[in-house]
């Protein structure tokens, strides 16, 4: 029966149809499992998925589907179709249910089984990177784009992914970073300029000025600090209009639309559509939140949205785009002699690139924690993959040198797993110092757990930057380690900003010896977190005013 054309014939064009019910059924009642070939359980396994990608049950019926189709006929081109079905439904099947406890374990025999054949299988690099990703490994995440790279078999997507990810390894300078933004901008789409709208020279009475997010959403960091600037700006002066990419839209974002001048979703509109809608609105400057991130729209900047284009937040790194006109920075995160590293032109805000607009929460100075416990508790809220092996065997040294010290690790995804970091933590023997917290959805609840925290430990080379200012708005000490470029020394110039220069090491063995020396030194201690926790508020950190006019002085200066 599965060698029947005709069949195979009709189910390809029932399911080019969209007619997936009606393949399901086919498939069913003219087969049984052992006569189905690889090719007809990958198709059996798409029909459900395709026909409703929220059902659960269809989505574990797809899942046995699909593990029969690779296992059948191990090592085809058919199977490994289904190999790589079966490790993206399986995350899906994670990410929709909240209870579900999935063991990767399975996944990571198969992939390494058939990892010679899967050498040039694009989709199984992408689904092995959804894997690593909720494993937290960026090394084996990285590689698997990398992977893609190489074959030249890329998207816009890929392009974006493997940069963005490349950050949170030390394996590239800043040349290698500025060299792959260059071959990103020669690898994307240029859109037909028959098909596009002018871009508006003329400035008006008003600069008008598009700020381009996909996360104008509750709970998302970058929010934060754009509310710091959509709150303090001069009417008189700007028009601000919100350029969203955002599928959808909640309460924060409708609160940000009555912030601003005018409001456009362009969350479902093509490419070409949605630069001439942007074009259209004749602004002076374009600014990216997003940059290299999953939500990007790097092609619309690619083919230039407006006069100027600027680069902040989302992105810590160059774009490398030919038409990014501009980055915004402060002297800590871009050295004078570093600029040739950025295809933009660099804009030094006066103090600090980014300030936060705090938060709607009782601000209370709060007992260092070892006082009552009799011992240290560390802490770290940055995203896992973050983590690196480096980072993990430095936290280990602190463990062991700070007698009875504790741990905390908080991850923003409960689908996220900490198998590797476990991994690291017992084999350095400090795993039972180690306290594991996943999402705390209630934002009060999230910031008091800082209060259980005596120092917060930044990860390296890529830095954090919300939590960094969530610990010192709590008055938590940060130690950060000095960089070598932008998202490097995001924790040096937060650090500087607060006049806590002493908070910054320059190596692994000054980041150790300085949290060793603060854990020793009890009364240093307590006024350093008492220092941090009285002028906090007071700093470049918080000072929305003194940053906005900083902020809309230097967009005025490039428009002029």
């Amino acid at each position: 029966m599965t060698s029947n054309k005709k069949l195979v014939l009709e189910l390809q064009e029932l399911f080019k149809q969209k007619e997936y019910s009606r393949v399901v059924f086919e498939i069913t009642s003219q087969t049984n499992e052992q006569e189905r070939s690889s090719f007809l359980h990958n198709l059996l396994g798409l029909s459900r998925v395709s026909n409703n990608k929220n059902n659960i049950d269809a989505l574990n019926l797809a899942i046995k589907d699909f593990k029969s189709g690779y296992l059948k006929e191990k090592n085809t081109n058919h199977a490994l179709d289904s190999l790589a079905n079966f490790i993206t439904t399986s995350v899906l099947l994670i990410d929709l249910e909240k209870n579900y406890k999935f063991d990767f374990t399975e996944i990571l025999e198969f992939y390494k089984s058939s990892e010679e054949l899967c050498s040039n299988h694009k989709t199984i690099h992408l689904a092995m990177a959804m894997v690593y990703r909720r494993l937290n490994d960026s090394n084996k995440l990285t590689f698997h784009f990398d992977q893609i790279i190489k074959s030249k078999n890329f998207t816009a997507d890929d392009l974006c992914n493997y940069g963005y990810w490349r950050c949170f390894g030390k394996e590239w300078s800043q040349a290698d970073f500025l060299e792959y933004g260059s071959f990103v901008d020669k690898n994307l789409q240029i859109l037909p300029e028959d098909k596009l709208s002018e871009i508006f020279q003329e400035t008006g009475p008003k600069i008008r000025i598009g700020f381009l997010s996909s996360d104008i959403l509750q709970g998302h960091s970058i929010t934060y600090f754009l509310k710091t600037v959509l709150q303090n700006y001069d009417k008189k002066k700007f028009e601000i209009i919100l350029l969203l990419n955002n599928a959808k839209e909640d309460q924060l974002t409708q609160s940000f639309k009555n912030l601003v001048t005018e409001t456009i979703n362009i969350s479902n509109l093509n490419n070409i559509s949605a630069l001439n809608k942007i074009r259209e609105l004749k602004l002076d400057i374009t600014i990216d939140l997003m940059g290299y991130t999953s939500t990007h729209r790097i092609e619309l900047l690619k083919n230039r949205l407006a006069k100027k284009q600027v680069i902040w937040m989302g992105y810590c790194n160059t774009s490398g785009l030919e038409n990014m006109d501009y980055i915004i920075s402060d002297p800590n995160l871009i050295k004078p002699d570093e600029q040739k590293f950025y295809s933009e032109k660099v804009i030094y805000l006066p103090e600090i690139w980014n300030c936060h607009c705090g938060f709607d929460f009782e601000r209370k100075e709060n007992p260092a924690p070892f006082i009552n416990n009799k011992y240290f508790t560390f802490g770290s809220f940055n995203n896992p993959s973050k983590m690196t092996d480096d980072v993990l065997n430095c936290w280990s040294n602190i463990l062991k040198k700070v007698k009875g010290s504790k741990l905390i690790i908080k991850c923003s995804n409960k689908k996220r797993k900490f198998d590797r970091i476990e991994k690291i933590f017992k084999k350095n023997g400090v795993l039972d110092s180690v306290t594991f917290y996943y999402r705390i959805d209630k934002l009060e609840d999230h910031l008091n757990l800082y209060r259980k925290i005596d120092i917060a430990l930044d990860t390296f080379p890529y830095n954090g930057v919300t939590t960094s200012f969530e610990a010192t708005w709590m008055g938590v000490p940060v130690i950060t380690m000095a960089g070598y470029n932008f998202n490097s020394r995001c924790g040096e110039s937060i650090n500087k900003n607060l006049n806590m220069e002493r908070m910054v090491a320059k190596d692994k063995e000054d980041y150790v010896n300085k949290v060793v020396d603060l854990s020793n030194n009890h009364e240093d201690y307590i006024n350093l977190r008492k220092s941090i926790f009285l002028n906090a508020l007071k700093s470049p950190l918080f000072n929305v005013q003194n940053y906005s006019k900083s902020f809309f002085e230097a967009l005025e200066g490039i428009v002029n």
